[in-house]
């Protein structure tokens, strides 16, 4: 805990605003900004590598709906196919369809 007289949180104050001034807050703020900038696309491509280019890819519906068939042969239930947001083509998904 700092001292409470007055001559000493001038003397903090001054050092303070001595610091502050010496900082280069323009740069700072440039180079936190291209931080965050990374870090979503960083997230974004985790997105992207779970939802999409970790899952096989079938061209059109109908493919999609002939794997489900294949799949049901060996035992596999329950599965729907969805289209893709990221490259337009088909995913499996056990999850519920979505109306």
């Amino acid at each position: 805990m700092g001292s409470k007289k007055p001559s000493a949180k001038a003397k903090q104050r001054a050092a303070f605003e001595t610091q502050m001034s010496e900082l280069d807050l323009g740069s700072l703020f440039a180079r936190e900004e291209r931080r965050q900038e990374q870090r979503a696309a960083e997230h974004e491509e985790a997105l992207r590598e779970k939802a999409c280019l970790s899952k096989n890819r079938y061209a059109n519906r109908a493919e999609a709906e002939a794997a489900i068939a294949a799949c049901a042969e060996h035992g596999k239930t329950g599965l729907h196919c969805y289209r893709c947001s990221y490259c337009n083509g088909w995913h499996l998904t056990s999850k519920p369809e979505r109306r």
